[in-house]
């Protein structure tokens, strides 16, 4: 699953007064056509740095708020979205009529339970204590695995990553999926480069951060235990694959019989770990990364068993520290403070909206929509999507250096997209969460609970496609190439991603690209390599496969060239996909606006001295207006697969209709000829 944003930008909603006469009657949310110009600085030639011609003013005078790392276009729409949901929230909190056991209490009680600070710092850490004490009683390496079977029902971070998902190979069945996990810090780099001296300070703040949770925890010796657990994991790490292997699709399909583990990962008890998972007894398990298993295997069987119980007692704190006394809560916020950059934690009631949406997000999501998504907001929403699709769909058709029998299967392919947009068609039944609006803990452990036993009872029973994987109130977007699907959450399609009121050209510049963004992640590097009903399948020609490796590799090169931090490129193979899916997007976008535009004169006014080809990549360049803290900047060139937003926003340079309208030439600095212009499809 491909997901469009990481985060976003601060977007100034000015007053509609005076509207031209192509923008018809409706008041659009940004500017007089849907662009915030005072954000740019004209003093920048669109031609050297288009992020900084459409963005600049914002980019100098923005500043970050404390309790934020990231801020941008996609960060003010969630903002408006979370204090839209805040409200739902808040207000089924505050309903005494409520019934007992409905899902308005439900909502209700699992955020005022998050909210009720006096009572949890009262309880102190007494909640934790039980799951504390059964790691302490661990005696065997059996003891372990069960432990480690118990801790991944919740969610805990553990060395083994265990779930079930649609068969790559079967998309219409469910399996068990098995991967490598257990870090800590956010990438294997960060243990293992020793040369970056972001890491070292990284691995400092870690091991702080270790040795506070153990002592909060009551353990003796919590220096030396915090040393071998960090000791611990960069030994993990050091078996893990990179970021870049594990982009490749087939290298992560590896079936193997429950029955075989023992014999292909020897040194751990597998029934033992399986079994609390309630995956033991099924036939087969994928496994992502064999020799990560195969390494984890012998760690866990090899290290010794005390320094195991320690790791797994720090990371059953991280994962209750939310929901435990201040003291424990700003030891792990002083370790997001090293890693990311932000300086304080976001506002309680943003963490309970955040808490409460996770667990009850189609209770909370149904409301959000009858609430905050209109009927015509989805029906434009759904005639821009069939123009993309088409628009693609020609580009296919017109393709010259695809064999004509694959461009006709592609063409199939695409034919046979299910788009989802705003909501899914049934939403989920809460009825079996338990929650207690005096036990915080607790509701974070059933929740955690219901979800993984709604997941386990997938098994055996064929997949469900009406499935979404986002709740409605998240802003985002994905692809998934598994059930030939593009999604669309209705948070999302709100200004400056979809304004209503906007020019046309702006709305297809910017959820136009995100559209084809979607649909052609579909058709990048890894995308490519799934048919028409979701199956990972060998249909291209081998000549085919060669001519599209030679157009990725342009990719590649182009954005293994940025320098986002001093002496560390972005790696253009881990972006690879995004960056496909943001050049063909944007050119998709394009294609569907020109002809939706052929019978609508007003479409092409100038407004405010911007041609409609102008606006058309405004509305681009602003959706990537962001601004990022240098802790954080370093975590996405290091582990993301999204390039940062400002050569996001530079994708326009491989578009030649943005040479056109921006009048950009030789010597301009953005400037490529012709034939090193990325042309992914």
């Amino acid at each position: 699953m491909r997901n469009f944003l990481i985060a976003s930008s601060l977007i100034a909603m000015v007053a509609n007064i005076g509207l031209h006469p192509a923008l018809a009657a409706e008041a659009d949310a940004i500017g007089r056509f849907g662009v915030d110009t005072s954000a740019m600085d004209r003093s920048v030639k669109p031609g050297d740095d288009f992020n900084a011609y459409v963005n600049g003013a914002w980019l100098a005078r923005a500043e970050f708020p404390a309790d934020k790392a990231y801020i941008g276009a996609a960060i003010d729409v969630d903002e408006k979205a979370r204090a839209q949901v805040r409200s739902i929230i808040e207000a089924a909190a505050a309903d005494s009529s409520a019934a007992p056991g409905s899902v308005t209490r439900k909502v209700g009680d699992y955020y005022a339970a998050f909210m009720d600070e006096a009572g949890i710092e009262a309880r102190g850490m007494a909640p934790i204590q039980p799951m504390l004490a059964d790691i302490a009683a661990v005696r065997t390496q059996a003891d372990l695995l069960a432990a480690f079977g118990k801790a991944n029902r919740i969610g805990i971070t553990l060395p083994l990553g265990v779930g079930v998902g649609p068969d790559d190979k079967d998309p219409d069945a469910i399996v068990t999926f098995m991967n490598q996990s257990g870090l800590g810090l956010p990438d294997r780099d960060y243990y293992l480069d020793t040369k970056n001296p972001e890491f070292a300070k990284a691995r400092a703040a870690y091991r702080s951060y270790a040795t506070a949770m153990l002592r909060h925890a009551g353990f003796d010796n919590p220096e030396q235990r915090a040393d071998a657990i960090l000791a611990l994991e960069t030994q993990l790490a050091g078996v893990h694959w990179t970021q870049v292997e594990r982009r490749q699709a087939e290298k992560n399909y590896n079936p193997v019989a429950i029955a075989d583990l023992g014999k292909i990962f020897p040194g751990i008890d597998w029934p033992a770990f399986l079994g609390p998972i309630g995956v033991a007894g099924q036939p087969g398990v994928v496994v992502g990364q064999p020799s990560a298993i195969a390494g984890t295997a012998t760690l866990i069987a090899q290290e010794p068993l005390s320094v195991w119980k320690d790791y797994l007692a720090l990371h059953t704190m991280a994962w209750a520290a939310a929901v435990m006394p201040k003291a424990v809560l700003d030891t792990q916020f002083e370790l997001s403070k090293a890693l990311s950059g932000a300086q304080q934690l976001r506002p309680r009631w943003q963490r309970g909206v955040a808490a409460t949406s996770g667990a009850l997000g189609d209770a909370v999501g149904q409301i959000y929509v009858e609430k905050h998504f209109p009927a015509d907001a989805k029906a434009k929403i759904d005639t821009m999507v069939k123009n993309i699709i088409a628009a693609m769909d020609r580009r296919l058709a017109n393709l010259d250096w695809m064999e004509p029998a694959t461009r006709a299967v592609a063409r199939e392919k695409l034919a046979a997209f299910r788009p989802k947009i705003g909501f899914p068609d049934e939403w989920r039944d809460y009825g079996a969460l338990v929650v207690d609006k005096n036990d915080v803990l607790g509701n974070r452990m059933r929740a955690a609970e219901f979800e993984h036993r709604r997941e386990i009872a997938k098994l055996g029973k064929p997949a469900d496609r009406n499935e979404w994987y986002m709740a409605p109130m998240v802003v985002n977007a994905y692809a998934n190439p598994t059930w030939n699907e593009i999604v669309f959450p209705a948070a999302i399609l709100q200004a400056p991603f979809f304004d209503p009121g906007a020019d046309d050209a702006v709305n297809y510049g910017a959820i136009g690209a995100v559209i084809g963004h979607e649909i052609t992640h579909h058709f990048d590097d890894q995308g490519r390599k799934y048919d028409k009903t979701g199956r990972l399948a060998d249909w291209w020609t081998a000549q085919d496969i060669k001519r599209f490796e030679e157009r990725a590799n342009v990719v590649v090169q182009q954005y293994g060239a940025y320098e986002p931090v001093p002496g560390t490129k972005l790696n253009g193979e881990l972006t690879l996909g995004e960056n496909i899916a943001d050049i063909a997007g944007l050119l998709v976008a394009w294609d569907a606006w020109q002809l939706a535009r052929q019978n609508n004169p007003a479409a092409n006014a100038v407004i405010d001295g911007f041609s409609p080809e102008q606006r058309f990549f405004l509305g681009y360049g602003q959706a990537w207006r962001a601004k990022m803290r240098p802790q954080l900047l370093m975590q996405v060139v290091t582990a993301d697969p999204h390039s940062p937003a400002e050569y996001r926003a530079q994708a326009v340079r491989n578009h030649d209709g943005w040479y056109a309208a921006f009048g950009v030439k030789p010597g301009d600095k953005l400037y490529l000829p012709p034939a090193q212009r990325a042309r992914p499809w």
